[in-house]
């Protein structure tokens, strides 16, 4: 290992330092109005709290649901879950499971870029993604430019289907129509290779999310939560936990988290659709317990919307 310089940290800063100077935005001036007065405000003097009837916010987060972690958490969490942009075997109505072969098309590359404008003021800690390759260049794209480096998660990989995948839906349902009808019509009893793979998949979206809950994060010396210091290849990487975090995956799986996420069982799988880029996003507190803040955003996918940091 060669020699290292140690950047000593003596007083924290208020807020992570942010990637680019372009990020930072400057707040507006805020008019409140009251029957009674009218004051201005500006960004060193905005309210230390919100008034919630006002902003049809919930009232508190202390306590949710069933917790995902069955422990705490470092800090409350927001996770951006996004699906991949449309494939090579989504355009040719195949299906895809957990096969590698489908790759992003140039309507999917142009998708994904859409989805890094649409994403380009929100600061991120990580980004996790699954490494079949359709989501795989889809984080690539979204993620170019940010400072740490991408995590593939195997527990993000796409429902196993076995022989049906690679064919094409219309002969699935004629080559194997008993085991397609239950594939569509009654997903949690779905039966291959002596195995349930909607099953199998909520299963594996509850150790996800508990893996990246509990996942410290590696960060290049730019940020002031220092818990550990680390020496990987000559650089200095800070290990934190992270707040902010964006997911790159797959629909099924997709579905899977966000229903685990809400308490809900296998055969509410198709209760729930995720669009080609389309974004969900949840807070989780302090307990694990998940809160959904918004699913299936795709704004971005059809205007040059962005959303706010």
């Amino acid at each position: 290992m060669g020699t290292c310089g140690i950047v000593l940290l003596t007083k924290p800063s208020p807020k992570p330092w942010p990637l680019r100077t372009s990020s930072r935005r400057t707040l507006p001036r805020i008019r409140c109005c009251s029957a009674s007065s009218t004051s201005e405000l500006s960004p060193d003097k905005l309210p230390t709290s919100i008034d919630l009837s006002v902003t049809g916010g919930a009232y508190d987060f202390s306590k949710a649901t069933t917790s995902l972690t069955n422990e705490l958490i470092s800090s409350p969490k927001k996770v951006t879950l996004l699906r991949h942009g449309l494939s090579t075997w989504n355009s040719e109505s195949r299906i895809q499971g957990s096969s590698d072969l489908s790759v992003l098309t140039e309507v999917g590359e142009e998708q994904a870029k859409r989805c890094k404008k649409a994403l380009e003021n929100i600061y991120f800690d990580q980004c996790f993604a699954s490494p079949i390759s359709r989501a795989k260049q889809t984080a690539e794209i979204i993620w170019q430019w940010r400072e740490n480096p991408l995590v593939y998660l195997d527990s993000l990989k796409e429902i196993s289907l076995y022989h049906l995948e690679g064919m094409k839906n219309v002969d699935a349902m004629q080559i194997y129509p008993k085991e397609y009808t239950i594939w569509r019509e009654d997903p949690a009893n779905f039966l291959m290779n002596g195995r349930y793979p909607v099953r199998d998949l909520w299963k594996a979206a509850k150790d996800c999310w508990k893996e990246m809950l509990l996942s410290p994060v590696r960060f290049l010396c730019s940020c002031y939560f220092v818990s550990q210091l680390m020496f990987s290849s000559n650089k200095i990487y800070l290990i934190i936990q992270g707040e902010s975090f964006l997911v790159v995956t797959h629909k099924s799986i997709l579905r899977a988290l966000t229903c685990t996420a809400l308490g809900l069982g296998p055969e509410r799988f198709r209760s729930i659709d995720i669009n080609n880029g389309g974004i969900c996003v949840f807070n989780f507190n302090v307990r694990g317990e998940a809160m959904l803040e918004a699913l299936n955003m795709t704004a971005h996918m059809y205007s040059d919307h962005v959303y706010p940091g």
